[in-house]
This record gives structure tokens, sequence and C-alpha cells, in this order.
């Protein structure tokens, strides 16, 4: 019908906006929690197990989860992993040779090959 409003029945209750729900919703936060089974003759393949919490920052860290503020790839520490990873793969370099060269040594005096001393001859 031209010029009709659309108008809810109240029923009782009072309606709440959008904002209201989602407040509520991050104030207490909620839990979906689901599982997908893949079977084939009653053998199971794959179970994957899906858990979502939607909450507000505070609400998560009142629960104690608060693993965003660790995480180097969302606090852009991902530089520092980079340079400290470079770091250890020169450390490790360093001490492989160290190694090499103790079994070379080591193989001069027994007569043994360094290939042989490697793989544990």
């Amino acid at each position: 019908m031209p010029g009709a409003s659309y108008q809810p029945a109240s029923g009782g209750r009072e309606s709440a906006n959008l904002g209201d729900i989602l407040e509520r919703v991050l104030d207490r936060g909620v839990v979906i929690a689901g599982d997908i089974q893949v079977n084939l003759l009653d053998i199971e393949l794959l179970t994957i197990k899906l858990r979502l919490l939607i909450a507000s920052v505070d609400t998560a860290r009142e629960m104690g989860i608060d693993w965003w503020e660790h995480d180097p790839w969302l606090t852009g520490d991902t530089q520092e992993l980079a340079k400290e990873n470079r770091k250890l793969r020169r450390r490790l370099a360093a001490l492989e040779e160290m190694v090499s060269a103790r079994v070379v040594e080591g193989g001069a005096a027994t007569g043994h090959a360094p290939e042989a001393v490697e793989r544990g001859h």
C-alpha cells in the first residue's frame, strides 16, 4: 500500500538496535564451535575443529587471551625476527665450520676420511 510504513510488532519486548546488540556481544563474548569430520566407509580421514570467539579486546584480556600482543606478524616485529634469523644462521655456519675443521683434524690423526667420519663410519 502506498504511504504505509512498516512497524515491527512490539510483543512486549523492547527492540534493540544493531549497536546495542553488538555492544552486548562484545561485552560478554560469543563462542561458536563446530567440528567437520570427513569419513569414508566408517574410516575417519579428516577432522577439523573450528573455534571462534567474538569478544572485545578487554573481554578477551579478562579471559587471559592476548596472543595478538605477542604475535610478531601483528606487532610489526618481523624485521627483528629476520635480523635474529640471519644472526643465528651465521652462528650456525661458524659452528659447523669449527666442527668440520675438528673432524678433518681428527680424521687426519686417525687415518679416516672426513666424509666417512661425517656419515658416522
